[in-house]
């Protein structure tokens, strides 16, 4: 048995999410698997280092599968890359040892939000930015942002699983490395940038919201700490939408190569 690590860019625009779902619907995560399947005619395993949400994009979401097939990694990326659709990249694929799985090999994940502050949208982004051309209090916001590093209960701003029995059972409590909230070279976005060991779902998308309601002054920066204690994401800001955000990078335990 052989095994394999991929880095994957993506724009999710058209997708349902990283994951495999019911027929008919097309997934980041499917369409890999079909093309491996495809490949290696192999009922093939992709694991995942996160499950982005439907339109959220990546430069450097990380899979992992094994296999018997003699194929090299090299010739692994050029097979996806030629068959994948255009919108999913191979960016990089390298054969690794047993103990390696994307997920759980994962030590750290990287997300960026990017907000559009200029009146008009150009066509060329706005599948990837939210647009906000309204005034902001960015030093607030980065005070609020600088609030978020540390080890703390995100429970205020995590969504639901969706089932009662399971948000009881679940830990809330995440660590989060760093943040930077700057704008883009040609002074047009607004950055928020976040790396933690790993995020509870929606959960960057509604540090953005929050971050958003203390730039327009219905929050303070040392709301944040109140939030931590509240639990109730109720109170939190809203979870902005998908485009905005996208996976930067994953760090993990160095991978053997064979």
């Amino acid at each position: 048995m052989r095994y394999f690590k991929l880095t994957i860019a993506y724009d999710g625009t058209d997708f349902h999410g990283w994951q495999i779902q019911a027929a008919g619907k097309s997934t980041i995560q499917g369409e890999i698997v079909n093309v491996l399947r495809r490949v290696t005619q192999e009922s093939i395993m992709l694991h995942g280092a996160g499950r982005t949400d439907a339109g959220v994009h990546a430069l450097g979401q990380v899979a992992s599968f094994r296999t018997q097939s003699s194929l090299a990694a090299l010739e692994f990326q050029r097979a996806l890359n030629a068959l994948l659709p255009a919108t999913i990249r191979i960016v990089a694929a390298d054969e690794v040892g047993p103990d390696f799985n994307a997920r759980w090999s994962a030590r750290g994940k990287t997300y960026r939000y990017r907000v559009y502050r200029g009146k008009v949208v150009p066509p060329m982004v706005w599948r990837y930015v939210l647009h906000y051309p309204f005034p902001l209090d960015e030093d607030a916001m980065r005070d609020a942002a600088a609030r978020f590093v540390g080890t703390h209960d995100f429970a205020s701003f995590a969504a639901s699983t969706g089932s009662e029995e399971d948000d009881k059972e679940r830990s809330t409590e995440r660590e989060i490395y760093s943040t930077e909230l700057g704008r883009s070279a040609d002074g047009e976005e607004l950055v928020f940038t976040v790396r933690g060991r790993s995020f509870l779902r929606y959960m960057v998308r509604k540090m953005v919201g929050t971050l958003l309601e203390v730039g327009r002054g219905k929050l303070k920066p040392e709301d944040i700490d109140r939030l931590y204690e509240l639990k109730d994401r109720s109170k939190s800001g809203p979870t902005v939408p998908p485009q905005g955000l996208c996976m930067v990078s994953v760090d993990h335990e160095e991978a053997f190569r064979v």
